[in-house]
C-alpha cells in the first residue's frame, strides 16, 4: 500500500535514475567530441565554463532571484500570522526560519529560493495570502520549505551544469566543424567517407542539447511531486495541499510578472495558460500538471 514515505522513496529514486541518465548521456557526448578531434582538452574546458556560470547564479540564487519577481520583504509586525506559520513549520521540519517575502499579483503563487538553508527565502503572492484558508496555505508553505529541506536549489544547479556542459561541448564541436577546428581532425584523415560519419555527429550533437533540456525538466518535475510528498509528511494533511492547488488551477489569469529564468521555482507554473495538455508539450513543461499532482496528494491520502 502506497504511503507518504513509499511515495517520497519513489520521487528520490526516479530523480536519481534521471541523474544517471544525465551522467549517461554528458559521457557520449565527450566521447564523441574527443573521437572526431582526438582533442581531450575540449571536455574539461566545456565542464569549466558551464561549472563557472552554474555556481554564480547559484551563490547568489536568492538575490537574483527576488530582485527577477519584484517580491518584497514582509515584517514580522506586517503580517504576524504569516510569520508564526512558516517558523512553526521551519521549526517541525528541523530548518532554520527563511525570509519572508510579498509579491504584490493577484495570481496564487510562492516559490522558495536560496543556495541552502541558512540562505533561503520563501515568497508567496498576494493573491495567494489572501486566497487560501489556514491549512491549504500551511500546506504550501510546507511544500516550501521541502524544497529548501531537499536541497532542490542545489539539484536543480547540478542539472543545469550538466545541461550546460553538453550544450557547451555540442556548440563547441559544431563551430570547430565548420572553422578548421584543432587542425586535423579523424574526419580529414579518413577521405570521403568522413563526411558521412560528420553528418551522424552532427545530428548526434544537435540533439543532445535538446535530451539535455528533457532530463533537466523532467527532474525539475519529479523535484515538485517530491515537495508535494515531503511537504504532506511535514503537515501531516496531504488534502490541504491538494485543495491548494485546485484554487491555484481555478485561477484563470498568468501571473503580471514571471520571467521564464525563475519559471520552474513557483509552486505552480506562473504561466500556465500557454501551455496545451498535449504530450509533446508536457515534455517540455517545467512543472507536472495540475491535476496529476492532486490525484497524487489524493491517493497518499487515501
Amino acid at each position: 500500500m502506497a504511503t507518504l514515505y513509499t511515495h517520497r522513496a519513489e520521487n528520490i529514486r526516479a530523480t536519481w535514475l534521471l541523474f544517471g541518465a544525465f551522467v549517461v548521456l554528458i559521457a557520449g557526448v565527450g566521447w564523441v567530441v574527443s573521437y572526431a578531434y582526438d582533442a581531450y582538452i575540449i571536455f574539461p574546458i566545456a565542464v569549466a565554463i558551464a561549472v563557472f556560470m552554474s555556481v554564480a547564479s547559484y551563490w547568489f540564487s536568492d538575490k537574483m532571484v527576488v530582485a527577477f519577481s519584484g517580491a518584497k520583504p514582509v515584517l514580522k509586525q506586517d503580517d504576524p500570522e504569516l510569520y508564526r506559520t512558516v517558523e512553526n513549520l521551519a521549526i517541525a521540519a528541523g530548518l532554520p526560519a527563511p525570509k519572508i517575502y510579498i509579491v504584490e499579483d493577484p495570481a496564487p503563487n510562492a516559490f522558495a529560493t536560496g543556495r541552502d538553508p541558512n540562505h533561503a527565502v520563501i515568497a508567496v503572492t498576494r493573491g495567494l495570502r489572501q486566497g487560501l484558508e489556514k491549512p491549504e496555505l500551511e500546506g504550501v508553505l510546507a511544500h516550501e520549505l521541502a524544497h529548501i529541506g531537499n536541497n532542490d536549489m542545489f539539484i536543480a544547479t547540478v542539472a543545469a551544469v550538466l545541461a550546460g556542459v553538453i550544450a557547451t561541448l555540442a556548440d563547441l564541436f559544431i563551430r570547430m566543424t565548420f572553422h578548421g577546428g584543432f587542425g586535423g581532425s579523424r574526419r580529414d584523415r579518413r577521405g570521403s567517407g568522413g563526411a558521412l560519419i560528420l553528418v551522424g555527429l552532427i545530428g548526434a550533437l544537435v540533439l543532445a542539447p535538446i535530451a539535455a533540456t528533457l532530463l533537466r525538466l523532467a527532474i525539475s518535475r519529479r523535484r515538485e511531486f517530491l515537495a508535494d510528498a515531503s511537504g504532506a509528511l511535514l503537515t501531516r494533511h496531504p488534502e490541504a495541499l491538494a485543495q491548494a492547488l485546485e484554487k491555484i488551477s481555478a485561477f484563470s489569469l498568468p501571473m503580471r510578472r514571471a520571467p521564464e529564468a525563475i519559471a520552474h521555482l513557483w509552486l505552480s507554473d506562473p504561466q500556465i495558460q500557454k501551455h496545451k495538455a498535449s504530450f509533446f508539450s508536457r515534455l517540455f513543461m517545467t512543472h507536472p500538471p495540475l491535476e496529476d499532482r492532486i490525484r497524487a496528494l489524493r491517493k497518499i491520502a487515501a
